[in-house]
């Protein structure tokens, strides 16, 4: 018996796409001067605090490079202390398999899916970014054989906390050349999260795309944490001091490369109370403030923020630059955050 699975149409491969939407020398070399700045910022030998911040889903491509240029302006002030690389995040997973997948499955959210009107959206977008602003991107490797697709625009990678315990998305990473963050998976387990980043370390061999493939290793993987959920369905943060210091002995147990968490402050952090994402970012800050061990791995926050603050519900009457997924800060009390954070990292 065959697969329940009808074959619609065979996609572009990656190299395919990137030679019909290529990228301009300009773009190439903003890339590769951003990524030897956050490489050096995860080896140690910079200073500043790195802060993945942008909205939960990018929905709105005009919507998007309006936020991410106002970020621009704020990264230009306070360059001496902090490194934002923008969330521009395309793939979301969903829980149950049901709503929005993110531009790449759906290019209008109030539209069918199309996988190749998608993909191409992405491209674009990920590349009017950098045009534009001259922020090279994050975003969230959803489906690992898609990455190829934007790894000459990435800066950098999140592996999400229902995706980390799964071999393809580790293997993966292991041969990408720019950091990625893997989360602790929604049970809060630390051992996970360090396997995972023990996995994406180390070389391996293995079946992507059709090729067998040989990678040697991703010396930025490192950890992300984003809070847990009980079997009451309870959100357990894990952002406070003390789980900073458990993490930090569990890392130099494990002898990997370049230590470091990002610190994701919404999510089961805030209990997607997003308003609370302030106060976390300035809890951390202070942690990282009297223990220097700390301050030597916590080497990042996660925001997620938006031009309007909350979010809505797809249709209906759409208000620019606000979430249709999980909620997010607005940009006025996003502004006054870049500069409190600034002041105190």
């Amino acid at each position: 018996m065959e697969m329940e699975m009808e074959f619609l149409r065979k996609l572009p491969t990656p190299a395919e796409l990137k030679e019909e939407y290529p990228v301009s020398a300009q773009v190439v070399a903003t890339k590769a001067e951003r990524d030897d700045e956050i490489r050096a910022i995860f080896e140690g030998k910079e200073d500043k605090l790195i802060l993945v911040i942008g909205p939960c889903s990018a929905d709105n491509e005009d919507a998007v490079i309006d936020y991410i240029s106002r970020l621009r302006k704020v990264q230009d002030k306070v360059a001496d202390k902090i490194f934002m690389i923008p969330r521009i995040y395309t793939n979301k997973p969903r829980t149950i398999g049901i709503g929005y997948k993110g531009m790449l499955h759906q290019p209008d959210p109030e539209k069918e899916t199309d996988m190749l009107k998608g993909i191409i959206a992405i491209r674009q977008m990920h590349k009017r970014a950098v045009e534009e602003t001259g922020f090279t991107c994050a975003d969230e490797m959803l489906y690992p054989e898609n990455y190829r697709y934007l790894s000459d625009i990435l800066s950098y990678v999140a592996v999400g906390a229902r995706s980390v315990e799964d071999q393809q998305h580790r293997l993966t990473v292991s041969g990408m050349d720019v950091p990625a963050g893997m989360k602790n998976p929604t049970s809060g387990d630390l051992a996970v999260m360090l396997n995972s980043v023990v996995a994406a370390q180390g070389g391996h061999r293995f079946i992507y795309r059709s090729w067998e493939v040989e990678t040697t290793g991703n010396e930025l993987a490192h950890t992300i944490l984003r809070g847990a959920v009980n079997k009451h369905g309870e959100a357990i943060p894990n952002y406070h001091y003390e789980d900073l210091r458990l993490l930090y002995d569990k890392y130099h147990a494990k002898n990997l490369a370049n230590p470091a968490v990002i610190v994701d402050t919404n999510h089961s952090n805030s209990n997607k109370h997003y308003e609370q994402q302030v106060r976390i970012a300035s809890e951390v800050l202070h942690s990282r403030q009297v223990d220097s061990e700390l301050h030597s791995m916590v080497k990042g926050l996660m925001i997620e923020s938006y031009i309007e603050p909350g979010n809505q519900k797809i249709g209906g009457d759409h208000i620019y630059g606000k979430s249709i997924t999980d909620a997010c800060l607005g940009w006025d009390e996003s502004e006054k955050l870049l500069y409190t954070i600034a002041e105190n990292c």
